[in-house]
């Protein structure tokens, strides 16, 4: 089979040929549909976190196809099924994270294209029990974004505890934030977007956002201030100062949530007027297995959309260029080869050789 391999940190990806993976018990291999590209592979690529992969390694954790082969003791999904292999491959099950509710946190846990192979391949093993089922009829290059990027801006506008009283902000409209709005319409707040090219800001009001703001002429602070102050701001923006804006144009008692997670780690955050705002500042990762099922089924029920575009996956290292630039609207979906259109038109997509 054909995958993307990172050999060293910083360097192209490379193209290899490898053996279809076997499946081990509690395991499933899935031939790769759809395989979404995240900021989170490039920093992985890059080696940019204080924990790294171990080299070498198969990035992609927004990888969805069909089961080919279930390993023993496998009984949650069946060969034929359409699955996603998402961010969280599998965690211990048993913490106090595990079973709370916030099995994301498990300290035992193991990241799909990070800790282990991930979906920048044409086939991919993964744990039998941490997969999403994709509903039937949704676009499988849709599921592979909602897999990831839907799934995280989901869970933010959650801890956001975003209310249909409320303003919320979301700093950076691309793959992550053309959905935090969505998600927060479906909450019923009015949304302000935030970005740096007019044509993302179009794409948000497109998706409902009742203002936007091109902080490359404007400044966002004060244009938010000017609307009364956010309830909450979605940091999605790769960029420690646009973090700072995020803080900066919250309303007395409002919550900053903090998603992407820029290379250089660091914000500066203002003690006295958090303490005397009343001002929330928390951290948001992906969401748990029952997040990414209501995700998928707003998706199912038309709730939301994904915008996309396809590429082959020798176009990699190309694509990861592109979105670190920022020349993307949406989400970048390799195409693994499934030889035909996605089944439901329900999806924006523009195809690229």
């Amino acid at each position: 089979m054909k995958a993307a391999v990172v050999r060293a940190f910083g360097q192209p990806l490379v193209l290899e040929d490898r053996a279809i993976p076997t499946p081990e018990a509690g395991q499933v291999v899935v031939k790769i549909e759809a395989s979404g590209l995240c900021h989170t592979d490039i920093h992985a690529a890059h080696g940019d976190w204080p924990v790294k992969p171990t080299l070498p390694f198969v990035p992609g954790h927004e990888g969805v196809g069909i089961v080919t082969a279930a390993g023993p003791g496998v009984t949650r999904v069946k060969e034929g099924d359409r699955v996603a292999i998402p961010w969280l491959g599998s965690a211990c099950g048993e913490c106090e994270y595990c079973t709370s509710g916030w099995e994301t946190l498990c300290e035992r846990q193991l990241n799909s294209g990070y800790s282990i192979d991930g979906a920048y391949a044409e086939y991919a093993a993964a744990d039998a029990g941490y997969v999403g089922i994709v509903p039937p009829g949704v676009d499988p290059f849709a599921a592979a974004p909602l897999s990831c990027a839907g799934l995280t801006t989901y869970k933010a506008v959650k801890m956001a505890g975003a209310r249909s009283s409320d303003l919320v902000a979301v700093f950076g409209v691309g793959g992550l934030g053309h959905l935090a709005i969505q998600y927060a319409k479906i909450a019923g707040s009015t949304v302000v977007a935030v970005d740096l090219l007019d044509e993302k800001l179009e794409l948000a009001r497109e998706l409902g956002a009742e203002h936007t703001v091109n902080a490359s002429t404007e400044d966002p602070v004060a244009a938010i201030k000017g609307l009364g102050g956010a309830d909450s701001a979605i940091a999605l923006a790769v960029s420690p100062k646009a973090f700072e804006q995020a803080f900066g144009c919250l309303r007395r008692r409002g919550t900053l949530v903090l998603v992407a997670m820029p290379a250089e780690n660091q914000m500066r955050l203002p003690i006295f007027e958090t303490v005397l705002n009343g001002i929330s500042v928390v951290g948001s990762i992906v969401g748990t297995r029952v997040d990414l099922q209501e995700v998928f089924e707003l998706h199912a029920a038309d709730r939301t959309h994904v915008w996309y575009e396809t590429r082959a996956l020798d176009t990699v290292n190309q694509s990861m260029d592109d979105v670190e630039r920022g020349r993307v609207s949406g989400r970048i979906v390799f195409d693994l080869g499934t030889g035909g259109a996605p089944a439901v038109q329900r999806d924006r997509a523009v195809t690229t050789p």
